[in-house]
C-alpha cells in the first residue's frame, strides 16, 4: 500500500500519561503481517476473573474474528485479548474461520485458558487470506514480554491507515478507592458505524458482573462510537469491547442499578467520546473537524438520522474541503433523509453565523462572516428543524482529495 504523506492537523503534539490497569499486562510484536518496520500484533492478558462486554459490527457480512467474539461473549468471561492490523481477515471463508480457531487455540495455550476466553480483532484488506503462523511465530516471545504499559504502545500496534495512535484515560473515586479506565482505538476510513466502530478496547480495575458492562459499553458506544462517520461505510470488522479485571478493593458491582455506577458512567462516556473523536479527526485526508447537530425534531433518534444524512453527504463533505458555506447542501441532505421536516420552518447555521431561516436565506445573511466560519479547522453546523423536542449530534470530517488518493492506490 502507498503510504500518504498527508499527517492529520489534529494529531496530537503531547500524548495523555496513562496509568497501569491492575490485572492487565500486554505487549506488541513485528509479525510481518502486511507492514514491514512496525508493530502489527497486540497481545493482552488478563488474570483470572476479569469480565468482558462489547457492540459488533451489524453487518451481514461480518469478519471470521468478529464470529468468533459474538459466539463468545455472552459467556462474559476473558483472560486473553489478540489483535493484528494489516489483514482483516473478512471474506476469507472457513480458512479464516480456521484461523481464528488455531490463534485462539494458541493463544489460550500460551496463557493457559480456555480458547473461548481468548478475544480477537483483525483490521486491514479484506478478502486476503491471514496466516495463522504469524502469530503462533510471535506469541511465545510476546507473552514473556507483557507488562501494564507502554498504552500507547498498544495503540500504534493496531493503526491501519491512522496517522496518530489514539488513546484516552479517566480515573475516579468510588468508595473511596481510585479506578481507572483506559482506552485506545484505531479507524480513518471505513468508518460509519452501526453498533460500536472500528476496533476499540477498554479496560477498567473495577469489579463489574458482565451483564452490566454490557449496558454500559452499549450505552456509552451510542452516544459516541454510533455518532461518528467519515465516509459512510460500516466495516466488517468493527469491534469495541470493555475488559473489567477487579482489582480495584471495592465491593463488586452486580446490579446496574448500582448508586456507584453514575460517575463510572460520565467517566466511560466522556472516555468513549474522546476516543470517536480522535477516530473522527484522523479521517483520511481530513483538514476539517465537524459537528453536525440537528433540533427541533420529531425525536431524537429522527433527529439523529438526519445528521447523518447531512455528515455522510459527499457534497455538504466537499464544501467542508472548500471552505464553501453552501447552505443549499444542508437543506438538500436534511430533505432526503426520509424523516419529518418542513421547507418553511427550517434554520441553519455555520457556526454561530444563521444563513437560513424560516426555509428562506437569512435576511441579514452575510458571505464574509459565513466564509469565515468555513476557514476554520473545527467547524459546527446546527439545523433547527422547528418541529419538535428531538436533538442529536454527529461528528465527521471533510471529503478531499487525498481521501481519494488513499483509497485508490490501499491495496497496491
Amino acid at each position: 500500500m502507498a503510504v500518504s504523506a498527508h499527517i492529520s492537523p489534529f494529531a496530537p503534539s503531547v500524548f495523555p500519561d496513562v496509568p497501569p490497569v491492575a490485572g492487565m499486562r500486554f505487549a506488541t510484536a513485528e509479525a510481518g503481517i502486511k507492514y514491514r518496520g512496525r508493530t502489527d500484533v497486540l497481545f493482552a492478558v488478563f488474570d483470572p476473573g476479569t469480565t468482558v462486554a462489547g457492540v459488533l459490527t451489524t453487518t451481514r457480512c461480518p469478519s471470521a474474528p468478529v464470529e468468533w467474539c459474538r459466539a463468545n461473549l455472552p459467556a462474559g468471561k476473558a483472560r486473553a485479548l489478540l489483535v493484528n492490523s494489516g489483514n482483516a481477515n473478512a471474506f476469507t471463508g472457513l480458512k479464516g474461520r480456521e484461523t481464528v480457531r488455531l490463534s485462539a487455540e494458541a493463544a489460550a495455550a500460551v496463557v493457559g485458558c480456555a480458547p473461548e476466553e481468548v478475544f480477537l480483532a483483525s483490521t486491514g484488506v479484506i478478502g486476503e487470506p491471514l496466516d495463522p503462523s504469524k502469530f503462533s511465530a510471535v506469541l511465545s516471545d510476546t507473552a514473556a514480554r507483557v507488562a501494564p504499559g507502554p498504552w500507547l504502545d498498544a495503540a500504534r500496534a493496531i493503526m491501519t491507515t491512522d496517522t496518530f495512535p489514539k488513546v484516552a484515560s479517566r480515573t475516579l473515586k468510588i468508595d473511596g478507592e481510585t479506578v481507572t479506565i483506559n482506552g485506545i482505538a484505531k479507524g480513518a476510513g471505513m468508518i460509519a458505524p452501526n453498533m460500536a466502530t472500528m476496533l476499540s478496547f477498554i479496560a477498567t480495575d473495577a469489579p463489574i458482573a458482565a451483564p452490566v458492562l454490557q449496558s454500559l459499553i452499549a450505552r456509552a458506544a451510542d452516544g459516541s462510537f454510533n455518532a461518528i462517520t467519515i465516509d459512510g461505510d460500516t466495516s466488517t470488522s468493527d469491534t469495541l469491547l470493555m475488559f473489567a479485571t477487579g482489582k480495584a478493593q471495592i465491593a463488586p458491582i452486580t446490579e446496574a442499578t448500582d448508586r456507584r455506577l453514575a460517575g463510572f458512567r460520565r467517566a466511560l462516556a466522556s472516555l468513549s467520546l474522546e476516543l470517536a473523536h480522535l477516530v473522527a479527526k484522523d479521517g483520511e485526508g481530513l483538514t476539517k473537524f465537524v459537528a453536525v447537530t440537528v433540533e427541533g425534531a420529531t425525536s431524537a433518534k429522527s433527529a439523529k438520522k438526519i445528521a447523518f444524512s447531512i455528515a455522510n453527504s459527499p457534497l455538504v463533505k466537499t464544501a467542508c474541503a472548500g471552505e464553501d458555506a453552501n447552505w443549499g447542501r444542508i437543506v438538500m441532505a436534511v430533505g432526503k433523509a426520509g424523516e419529518p421536516a418542513e421547507r418553511d420552518r427550517l434554520a441553519i447555521w455555520f457556526g454561530d453565523v444563521r444563513v437560513a431561516v424560516d426555509g428562506a436565506r437569512d435576511p441579514d445573511y452575510s458571505e464574509d462572516a459565513a466564509s469565515a466560519v468555513m476557514k476554520r479547522p473545527e467547524i459546527a453546523i446546527r439545523v433547527d428543524l422547528g418541529l419538535g423536542r428531538g436533538k442529536a449530534t454527529v461528528w465527521t470530517c471533510d471529503l478531499t482529495k487525498e481521501y481519494v488518493a488513499i483509497n485508490g492506490d490501499y491495496r497496491s
